[in-house]
C-alpha cells in the first residue's frame, strides 16, 4: 500500500508545504448562515413559501372559518421550514469544507464539499479585486483575473461573484470582517507585484530589474 492513497494537506488549506520565502497571512471561510442567504437565497425561498401560506389562509377563509383556514397554510409553513433546513444544511457542508487563504504571494481557495479542488491565485495574475462589505461586516471579495487564465463559473459556484458568466471572477464569499481581509489583500499584492524581477541578459549575463 501507497502512504500516497492517504496525502492529507501539510498545511490547511493548501496542497503543498509553502514553498521558502512566502507565509500566510490571514485564511477564513464563509460564515453558513450568510453563504446561506446570498447564494441559496434563503430569505427568499422562505418569504416565497411564507406568501403561499398567507395566499392559502386568505383564500380559504373565503369558505371556511378563520380558524380552520389557518390550518390549511400550516403545509406550506412546514415545506418552507423543510426547504430551508435543506437549503442550510448545504450551505454549512460548503463553508466546512472551504478555507481561504492569503499569503504574502498568492490567494488560494480550497473548495468543494464532495469534489475538493484548490485554486491558486498569484497576485501578479489578479488585474483587480471587487469588495462588497455589508452592514454587518460580513462581505464578499472578488478577484478579475488577468491574462489567458479562465476558470469554469459551474465548478467554482458559489465561491464566484454571481451573475459574472463570461469571465469567471473566484471569490472569498461572506466572510466576516471583510473590509479588513480586503485591507491585508490590498497590501500584500501591491508589495507582491511592485517587487523588481530579477533577470539574466543573453548577451551579456548582465543582471538587470524590470
Amino acid at each position: 500500500m501507497h502512504h500516497d492513497d492517504f496525502k492529507f494537506e501539510p498545511v490547511p488549506g493548501l496542497p503543498e508545504a509553502l514553498p521558502e520565502g512566502e507565509h500566510i497571512l490571514w485564511q477564513g471561510k464563509p460564515d453558513s448562515l450568510r453563504l446561506a442567504r446570498e447564494a441559496w437565497k434563503l430569505n427568499w425561498v422562505l418569504g416565497y413559501f411564507a406568501f403561499l401560506a398567507f395566499w392559502r389562509v386568505g383564500v380559504s377563509s373565503a369558505s371556511v372559518p378563520f380558524s380552520e383556514a389557518l390550518l390549511h397554510g400550516v403545509p406550506f409553513i412546514v415545506a418552507g421550514a423543510l426547504a430551508g433546513l435543506i437549503l442550510y444544511g448545504m450551505a454549512t457542508a460548503q463553508a466546512r469544507s472551504t478555507v481561504y487563504t492569503l499569503t504574502n504571494k498568492r490567494a488560494a481557495m480550497r473548495i468543494g464539499a464532495a469534489l475538493t479542488m484548490t485554486l491558486n491565485l498569484p497576485y501578479v495574475q489578479i488585474g483587480n479585486a471587487n469588495a462588497s462589505v455589508g452592514k454587518k461586516g460580513f462581505g464578499t471579495i472578488a478577484f478579475e483575473l488577468i491574462g489567458e487564465t479562465r476558470i469554469s463559473y459551474m465548478m467554482t459556484w458559489p465561491h464566484t461573484r454571481p451573475w459574472h458568466f463570461s469571465r469567471t471572477q473566484p471569490a472569498f464569499r461572506a466572510i466576516p470582517d471583510a473590509a479588513r481581509v480586503a485591507e491585508i489583500f490590498a497590501d500584500a499584492a501591491e508589495t507582491r507585484v511592485s517587487e523588481p524581477k530579477v533577470t539574466r541578459a543573453p548577451a551579456q549575463n548582465a543582471i538587470a530589474a524590470e
